[in-house]
């Protein structure tokens, strides 16, 4: 097996186990604001079949205004320390917002290092000069495979092209840290791997950051889109394969514990949920909560910046995440559980109590 880590087994288990350790006494009692979201809309000119928060499907309510943003962003520069804090911008398409650049120029003059998750469509070279000019760093965009493929996945006809015309304006209008394609493995997409590797690799980006599809939001309604544990297997096989292969490096998504020989191979880290500890987010609508991936339920909602203050919310709040419940059912008796804490919170199902998605007896 391909090995590009350098490092042998007995050396990820220590460090996992230091990992582990950090995890249960300290990031826990003393959790660490680093990447703060902000969704900017839930409207999207785009309908995934993936989406995990069923963009598209649901009138906004109550939208924040550009000044409610704003002074949120006010009283997160006057409590944290923004240095150590990184704004993630993203959606639906947060370009659909008529007043975002209003936002994010505000959000750059008070200091904030900022990045964006797109889907690249509405990106033309006088919006990515518009973005280097609003301090923007980096930016994922979104390319699930080649063109027929991308636009029957995102139900957008024409888009395949007018997404790649917008990485290759941020590529070329340079001045970004770092532009990276983001691209969703699915049943119907997996035998492109190769053919897509190619593809993007000639678009000029640094990085193309490959996830499979995950049994939630609207996936959860498409078995069929799902990857069986053979192609799981594929997955992680190309990329620990061609990770380092060229000028474009290949890399896992944050999700999931991959097992003690996978772990470092495909990733720049071990797994760790960050949701709550080291992440949190604003909804649309003002509700905070922790990775905006996570199921929409109300008791996961910690409150909403238009009533509360943030910070006190998140030195008090965020208990769910923050404390040893998930050791049941499927996980009650595993002996990985010290190193994946039942796993990422995204794919945890809250009523049936376990993981919807666990790679123990897939990949180890």
């Amino acid at each position: 097996m391909h090995n590009n880590s350098g490092l042998t087994i007995k050396t990820k288990n220590e460090h996992m186990e230091q990992l582990a350790e950090y995890r249960i006494n300290t990031l826990r009692k003393h959790p660490e604001l680093h990447s703060l979201f902000i969704e900017m809309t839930a409207k999207c000119n785009e309908h995934c079949r993936h989406c995990g928060s069923n963009c598209g499907d649901y009138e906004e309510e109550n939208p924040l205004s550009t000044q409610e943003i704003m002074d949120f962003l006010d009283q997160v520069k006057r409590d944290f320390d923004i240095s150590k804090l990184r704004l993630c911008i993203t959606g639906g398409e947060p370009l659909l917002r008529k007043d975002f650049f209003e936002i994010m120029n505000y959000a750059h003059k008070l200091g904030f290092s900022w990045g964006m998750t797109s889907n690249g469509t509405l990106i033309n070279d006088e919006v990515a000069e518009k973005l280097r000019k609003a301090g923007m760093r980096t930016v994922s965009v979104s390319l699930d495979g080649l063109k027929e493929y991308h636009e029957w996945f995102r139900q957008s006809p024409g888009s395949y092209e007018r997404t790649v015309k917008g990485i290759r304006a941020l590529v070329e209008n340079g001045g970004f840290a770092h532009v990276q394609i983001t691209t969703v493995i699915s049943h119907k997409n997996i035998g492109d791997l190769e053919a897509m590797y190619k593809e993007f690799s000639k678009i000029g980006v640094r990085s193309w950051r490959v996830i499979n599809i995950e049994p939630i939001g609207r996936a959860k309604e498409q078995p069929e889109l799902i990857l069986s544990k053979a192609e799981y297997k594929r997955l992680f096989d190309f990329i620990r394969e061609y990770r380092f292969k060229g000028k474009m490096e290949v890399s896992y998504g944050c999700s999931h514990f991959l097992g003690e020989e996978i772990e470092r191979e495909v990733r720049k880290w071990y797994f760790l949920c960050n949701a709550g500890v080291y992440v949190a987010s604003v909804m649309y609508n003002g509700d905070i909560t922790a990775c905006l991936d996570i199921e929409r339920r109300p008791e996961l909602v910690q409150g909403n910046i238009r009533k509360d203050n943030f910070r006190k919310i998140w030195d008090e709040k965020f208990e769910i995440y923050r404390t040893d419940w998930r050791k049941t059912g499927k996980c009650a008796d595993c002996e990985y559980y010290r190193f994946c804490a039942g796993d990422a919170f995204h794919s945890w199902n809250f009523d049936e109590m376990e993981p919807n998605l666990c790679f123990k007896g897939i990949l180890f």
